[in-house]
């Protein structure tokens, strides 16, 4: 058994570990949402502008490999500098991710 993991609560596919984990706060579409610095199993859609709490960001959607299930968003590029940490970084909504211990 690896380490903790972090699952896509449809189909149980790995997507990210417990020790890449940034943040818990975090809201999107569902509600809470965490930051991660890494995620796996994963397929990217379009990249978009998009406008959130804290500016403008270039985003990209992303996704399930395995089921395709909407997971969250992947940072590609920030327009503030204050928030420019975010960019390469993973937000995934709290309803489509399930724990391992």
């Amino acid at each position: 058994m690896g380490p903790p993991a972090y699952k896509c609560r449809n189909c149980q596919t790995p997507i990210a570990y417990r020790d890449e984990l940034l943040s818990k706060n975090y809201m999107a579409k569902t509600g809470q949402a965490f930051m991660f610095s890494h995620a796996r199993n994963i397929v990217f859609g379009q990249k978009q502008e998009t406008n959130l709490i804290t500016g403008v960001y270039t985003i990209a959607g992303i996704f399930c490999s395995k089921c395709g299930e909407e997971l969250g968003w992947k940072y590609l590029q920030a327009s503030e500098a204050r928030q420019k940490f975010k960019e390469g970084k993973f937000i995934i909504e709290c309803s489509k991710i399930s724990k391992e211990y």
